[in-house]
């Protein structure tokens, strides 16, 4: 690996990132730790986007909507595992952001373990949003992460007790809030009532209780014929996101009696430009919920499929937001209430232009050293032989961290060649689309005869 580069020179800056909400969050989390005060970085930076091949690679359009993080969707490329090793290995980076599920997370750190080759990079890690299920799971498997980032205080309490109850190191977790809340707090403008509806890839998951929530926005459009009421979707048919889709509501909004009213809308693009025309956001239990908290739009969590930790609102217990859609169809709007938002990083009281000034620091201090420890996961060979193998195996890493035999990919010869394996790429990512959104669904319900 080559040396670190000059205190003087640009940052050299990788973000890894295997779905589109993701890569959202690790570009804008690698210009907020690099810059003072989320615009662009100063000393200059030079952020490279790197895409985790898988089922959830976003598509070029998926890209797009996310919005402007700084990085130009032209420098992003798709890796394998084995070859982002290798080019932290060629290129020296002096950051890297793993954007990554937390299986992902766990074998890019030993990976990173095992290269040995000279000074690494300052390894940064942490959730896209709300974490409301896989607690200890998913924060074990981030656990050797230089900086493993909190969202909020709430969840850099819980992170710290996971880390200290199990005798880990708890140092790494260090309290900043999600790198893209922002926008302009809400206005009410005359003449405008629009209702947006954060749809969910996975929650709920069964297509009765997603029939369910799709009927009741339609009759909430047909109730009020003056209200816009838009039904803000996450992915397109045959996309995937952080969460696997298999019943996605366009499919549904085809099949519904009666068809849809002229008030009723689905809509795609960035949620933040979405939000600038919301004068109300309701969900089950998206992170959608946090991004209108912060720019002061009334928002709903639902409860008409009950209070459950399957669905997430769970989360939103103390928060004042919980309510159904009866109480919405008569006009309610709930209170947040104002203790509650100050535990969860929604920092809509201005505080949120220091959110990141303590990660900033740590990231800081630790690319002043002119040698980092060695990266030391909870998991080992030894602390986890049945569990850590099949982890790392499915990145095509040994349990020493090194990569299988033939595991490297050999470089492209040529644009034939590369256009043959993206062509066969594609289809594969495909099949295995067509058989969660259309196989899948079938088989379970000829389960349920």
């Amino acid at each position: 690996m080559p040396p670190r580069t000059e205190k003087t020179s640009a940052l050299r800056v990788a973000v890894l990132a295997d779905s589109d909400t993701r890569w959202k969050w690790g570009a804008l989390t690698a210009r907020r730790l690099t810059s003072g005060d989320g615009g662009a970085p100063t000393p200059p930076a030079q952020i490279s986007g790197l895409l985790l091949r898988g089922r959830a690679t976003p598509t070029p359009r998926q890209l797009a909507e996310v919005g402007d993080v700084g990085i130009d969707t032209d420098r992003v490329r798709e890796v394998t595992a084995v070859e982002f090793l290798h080019t932290v290995r060629d290129e020296g980076y002096d950051l890297v952001v793993l954007a990554l599920v937390g299986g992902a997370v766990q074998a890019m750190l030993h990976g990173l373990a095992a290269l040995r080759t000279g000074p690494r990079p300052v390894v940064v890690t942490g959730y896209v949003g709300v974490v409301y299920e896989k607690l200890a799971d998913g924060l074990l498997l981030r656990h050797g992460a230089d900086v493993v980032l909190a969202n909020s205080r709430h969840d850099a309490e819980r992170f710290r007790a996971v880390y200290e109850g199990v005798g880990a190191d708890a140092s790494a977790v260090t309290e900043a809030a999600l790198p893209f809340l922002g926008g302009a707090p809400h206005t009410p403008e005359q003449g405008r009532d629009t209702v947006v509806f954060a749809a969910q890839p996975s929650v709920p998951a069964s297509r009765a209780d997603r029939t369910y929530l799709l009927r009741r926005l339609v009759e909430h459009a047909r109730l009020h014929p003056r209200r816009e009421v838009l039904l803000k979707l996450r992915s397109k048919p045959g996309e995937h996101t952080t969460h696997v889709e298999e019943l996605p509501y366009q499919r549904l909004a085809e099949k519904l009696p009666g068809g849809l009213p002229p008030n009723f809308r689905l809509v795609y693009g960035h949620m933040g430009e979405v939000l600038d025309r919301t004068d109300l956001l309701v969900t089950v239990s998206s992170t959608a919920a946090l991004e209108s908290l912060h720019r002061r739009i009334p928002t709903a969590v639902l409860t008409d499929l009950g209070v459950r930790e399957t669905l997430g609102n769970h989360h939103f217990i103390g928060s004042g937001l919980l309510t159904s859609w009866d109480h919405l169809d008569g006009g309610a709007h709930p209170e947040p209430d104002q203790e509650w938002l100050a535990g969860q990083g929604v920092a809509a009281d201005g505080t949120y232009a220091t959110a990141y000034d303590t990660a900033r620091a740590r990231v800081t201090a630790l690319l002043a050293q002119d040698r980092l420890p060695d990266l030391a996961p909870y998991y080992t060979p030894a602390t986890a032989p049945g569990y850590l193998p099949g982890i790392l195996a499915r990145h095509h890493l040994a349990p020493d961290g090194h990569p299988l035999p033939g595991a490297a990919e050999p470089r492209e010869t040529g644009r034939v060649r590369g256009a043959v394996r993206e062509a066969v790429r594609d289809a594969a990512r495909g099949a295995y689309r067509h058989g969660v959104q259309r196989v899948a669904p079938v088989i379970r319900r000829m389960g349920e005869l």
